[in-house]
């Protein structure tokens, strides 16, 4: 790859990282400004003059943006579908788009802190797939699905009205960490220390099964959710005491588990008590194929779920993964910015006329106007590809488009049209930190590479080479 495709490239990574969402404008964007400086150096105007320009008009744009973003303290749900919808229609079809943003919304809203907005945790959203259906199969669990079932034949495939214990403890019979050696008189002392390890695991057992029974009853419903391994004697003594026993959970699920379903994790048995208990109104077991999932649904005030994405095929599955992580991260996005920028190219038109009017009325030097100029026209590649791309004339469409805001509109890009489209009424709506992102990252990067010469000039003068 050419060292500046793989700076562009890095920047594309830097911007998904930061805000997860707009690489290709930003590729597109700093594309465009060394476009325009390759087509303005090349008639005699030193980068160092025009990085000046693009760096006066950067701080005008980014300025421009504050001004022109829209505020909004608390969303409701029907905007922030809106913001889902703009983000996943650039990535899948329009009808499984429209699917997924109810998905995403539901998923964003259940992992908010109803007390400081300002938390979004999403890694509390837990992205299961199952190699099965149609891909508008996917769908929201207000809960968690487990990638495995309980391990004992006879243990209930289904569950109502469920208390549900997480626990980190070993259920096992296990051997030392180190290697030792153990001395016997007799066949009867070893059978002896037998016995005496075998009721170390099982005192442990019938602890859980007293807990169980003076919680919820000999009747109720109990599952055990156990970190560590449960082996095949306990396992048949917590399923005669009506227990479901599911061991080897993830770590990552501990505390979704806690989230979704109340409670806390204990990791050793003394002094239970009730509240570490945590409760769901469904356990049951799904299996497909060769592999069993368990899932635990009707979570109250849960703070963690699950999108169960579903697909024919694994490619399918990854197109899908990497549209719910892009919507996810856009609605989280804008609750966190407290506001929204109209979309559809709005925004680079009108920041196009704005720095038009900066440059007719400040007092800024003579040869610095060209790099704001450039930028200007650069901010334009993001409205002339969207009409490029639903097949109209970008120039036609742009001309359009910029007589439409000079006369005050904050019109963008009808796809089905090529004509002037207001995003308000339309519903699309994009990131403030995106829009913020993409300005700086592109400027910046343009920047590097113009000066690259001088970079270079510089240390070959402090090597005494030149």
């Amino acid at each position: 790859m050419h060292p500046t495709a793989s700076l562009i490239a890095r920047q594309a990574t830097a911007q998904d990282d930061i805000t997860g969402d707009g690489t290709t404008s930003s590729v597109m964007f700093t594309g465009e400004l060394m476009s325009e400086a390759e087509r303005i150096c090349t008639k005699g105007l030193h980068p160092r003059v025009l990085v000046e320009g693009y760096e006066r008009a950067r701080e005008e744009a980014l300025k421009h943006l504050d001004e022109f973003k829209t505020n909004v303290d608390n969303f409701d749900e029907e905007v922030l579908l809106k913001i889902a919808r703009t983000s996943l229609r650039t990535k899948v079809s329009e009808d499984l788009a429209d699917h997924l943003a109810n998905i995403v919304v539901k998923a964003v809203l259940t992992v908010r802190d109803s007390e400081n907005s300002n938390e979004i945790d999403l890694h509390m959203i837990e992205i299961m797939h199952m190699r099965h259906g149609a891909a508008t199969d996917t769908r929201f669990v207000d809960g968690l699905v487990l990638d495995h079932g309980a391990r004992h034949p006879n243990m209930a495939k289904r569950s109502e009205k469920v208390a549900i214990f997480v626990c980190n403890v070993s259920l096992e019979y296990e051997k030392t960490m180190d290697n030792s050696t153990m001395m016997y008189k007799s066949a009867e002392e070893r059978r002896k220390l037998v016995l005496a390890e075998r009721r170390f695991t099982d005192d442990k057992v019938k602890q859980i099964i007293a807990f169980k029974e003076a919680t919820v009853g000999t009747d109720g419903s109990f599952v055990v959710i156990n970190q560590g391994g449960i082996d095949p004697i306990s396992l048949d003594l917590l399923q005669k005491a009506g227990i479901v026993g599911i061991r080897r959970a993830k770590r990552r699920n501990m505390e979704r588990l806690s989230k979704a379903c109340g409670g806390y994790a204990v990791s050793a048995l003394d002094d239970l008590t009730p509240d570490c208990l945590g409760h769901a109104d469904l356990v049951y077991e799904h299996t497909l194929g060769d592999d069993v999932f368990t899932f635990v649904e009707g979570c109250k005030a849960s703070k963690s779920c699950t999108v169960l994405i579903n697909g024919p095929n694994d490619h399918t599955i990854a197109q899908i993964k990497g549209a719910l992580r892009d919507g996810l991260r856009a609605t989280a996005n804008a609750i966190l910015d407290k506001s929204v920028v109209l979309g559809a190219g709005a925004f680079e038109l009108s920041c196009y006329h704005h720095l038009m009017k900066y440059i007719a009325t400040s007092d800024i030097a003579g040869r610095l106007k060209i790099g704001v100029r450039a930028f200007a026209d650069a901010l334009l590649v993001i409205p002339k590809t969207l009409a490029q791309n639903a097949g109209f004339d970008a120039q036609t469409t742009t001309v359009e488009l910029l007589d439409e805001t000079r006369k005050g509109t904050k019109a963008g890009v009808d796809l089905e049209t090529g004509k002037a489209v207001l995003p308000e009424q339309a519903g699309i709506y994009d990131n403030y930190c995106v829009k913020r992102q993409f300005i700086h990252l592109g400027t910046m990067m343009a920047t590097n590479l113009l000066l690259v010469d001088e970079v270079m000039r510089a240390g070959k003068k402090m090597n005494g080479k030149e």
